[in-house]
């Protein structure tokens, strides 16, 4: 049965204009660059040049062509943006997204890519079509880390139902033997123990720590993993001293074969470049934007004359018509860009200005103490822009200071009540945190309850679980995993 039922719906409304700003304000600094230089090859109306012609000027001569396009169509903020590019941000440390949570590095577009340097190693094997084939796939499904997670049952049915392509475990198998024998070593691992088995397989294993090392790890992962050396030495028969020249070996060892190749600071991976240049002298700051290589953009003057000629004649051939709105519709693509820019350029510093003030202390020498709690809420009131906008901004974005390169997120942090009333950063605590951990007892490393009272001696009123969810965002492993002999 057919129901009719009114629905009211509220749509914002944002013009081209609008649509392109939000876009670039994502856009970190190199890209901005690809991105006009993108335009300029495509929209013969814009051209560099820093004689901008005010988007007013030509009023007058458009109106004889204007009676027919005089209305702007309005579109929806869903005709432009995917779902996906507007994240549900929160007013929490870093301010992200819940597509966010799991990623604690800011994304960084890399040079060669690490599948295409394995790929590249593989197609230097002598292998089948089919194998070759085989290897891709598999290749195609190792992570970042060098690690494959997906069982080779289910890499079985992929082949099939993917790409048609019927094969074994077994065949698989002699594949993954070829791919655990590229570069870097122990990529194309199943698990930890079998990673560094590969490591350890490749040394010469000469010398009794290297031989007791791949014992270790083979017979007795488990008891290794948890700290349990009474039972490693207890059960083979070895002094404390021999266990110890062990576990060195062990330490040399890549847990993250493929870390290398996805770091950020990597030989394969683009340099940073910053989108804030912070410059400090004795006559004080100086902060602006790093636009050395984004040219200034204006209307093309041979472009707009031609269609005010256009314009101008009295023709009402379809041909006319037809090049007299091809050009206007260029030279409103043109403006709406520029001016997409310069609202991107002022939004960027509005935003950087906000934040070099909140934080100012802390960019006198770059001490980290000095860093005082800060979300976007707070930004967004100093400038007036929505906490998306603010968002956007400091979203992929550098800035460079006589102390160090740093994305604007680090200076995003919630804040925490202390004894005397006052309130610290987050950063701080974590700082502490680390501090403690690092000259503790390895032999009695200390508990999270444990580090509790330390901090709370220190005046800083914190809970357990909170330490322990501090400690964890620091890669820190519990007490017993801690633990040295």
């Amino acid at each position: 049965m057919l129901k009719q039922k009114l629905q009211q719906k509220l749509l914002q409304k944002l013009s081209p204009q609008q649509i392109q700003m939000i876009k670039l304000l994502e856009v970190p600094t190199l890209q901005i660059e690809q991105r006009i230089k993108k335009e300029l090859e495509e929209n013969p109306a814009l051209e560099e040049g820093s004689d901008y012609e005010d988007v007013h000027n030509e009023q007058q001569e458009e109106q004889d062509f204007e009676d027919n396009d005089r209305d702007q169509e309005e579109f929806t903020l869903d005709d432009y943006i995917e779902e996906d590019d507007i994240p549900d941000y929160r007013l929490q440390t870093y301010n992200q997204s819940r597509d966010d949570e799991k990623r604690t590095e800011i994304p960084f577009s890399g040079g060669s890519s690490f599948h295409e340097y394995l790929e590249s190693q593989y197609g230097l094997r002598d292998q089948t079509e089919k194998q070759q084939a085989l290897g891709e796939f598999i290749i195609g499904n190792i992570d970042e880390d060098g690690y494959l997670r997906r069982d080779l049952e289910n890499i079985v049915d992929d082949l099939a139902f993917l790409q048609n392509i019927n094969t074994t475990v077994e065949e698989l198998e002699e594949v993954l033997e070829v791919i655990q024998d590229l570069e870097p070593v122990g990529v194309g691992a199943r698990s930890l123990r079998e990673c560094l088995l590969l490591q350890l397989a490749k040394k010469e294993n000469t010398q009794p720590s290297e031989q007791l090392a791949y014992s270790i790890i083979k017979n007795y992962f488990e008891e290794f993993s948890k700290r349990h050396y009474d039972k490693i030495i207890s059960r083979m028969g070895i002094s404390e001293d021999e266990l110890k020249q062990a576990i060195e070996e062990i330490l040399k060892l890549n847990p993250k074969p493929g870390g290398f190749y996805s770091d950020p600071y990597s030989k394969l991976s683009q340099p940073i470049i910053p989108d804030f240049i912070l410059e400090h002298s004795e006559e004080g700051f100086d902060l602006h934007l790093n636009s050395k290589n984004v040219p200034e953009l204006r209307l093309n003057p041979v472009y707009s004359e031609m269609l005010r000629a256009y314009s101008r004649q009295k023709g009402e051939k379809k041909q006319m018509r037809d090049a007299i709105v091809f050009m206007k519709q260029k030279i409103d693509s043109a403006r709406w860009f520029i001016d997409a820019i310069r609202q991107r350029q002022n939004t960027l510093l509005l935003t950087m200005n906000a934040i070099f003030e909140y934080q100012q202390e802390y960019f006198i020498d770059g001490d980290e103490t000095r860093l005082r709690p800060m979300i976007l809420k707070d930004v967004a009131e100093m400038t007036g822009l929505d906490i998306s906008t603010v968002s956007r901004v400091a979203n992929s974005k550098y800035i460079q200071t006589h102390f160090g390169i740093f994305p604007l997120k680090f200076f995003f942090s919630e804040g925490l009540q202390t004894d005397s009333g006052g309130e610290v950063s987050t950063r701080e605590i974590k700082r502490i945190l680390q501090d403690c951990i690092e000259n503790e007892n390895k032999r009695r490393p200390f508990t999270d309850e444990r580090l509790t009272e330390i901090l709370q001696e220190k005046g800083y009123q914190i809970a357990r679980r909170t330490v322990a969810k501090y400690r964890e965002q620091l890669n820190i492993p519990v007490a017993r995993l801690r633990r040295e002999i």
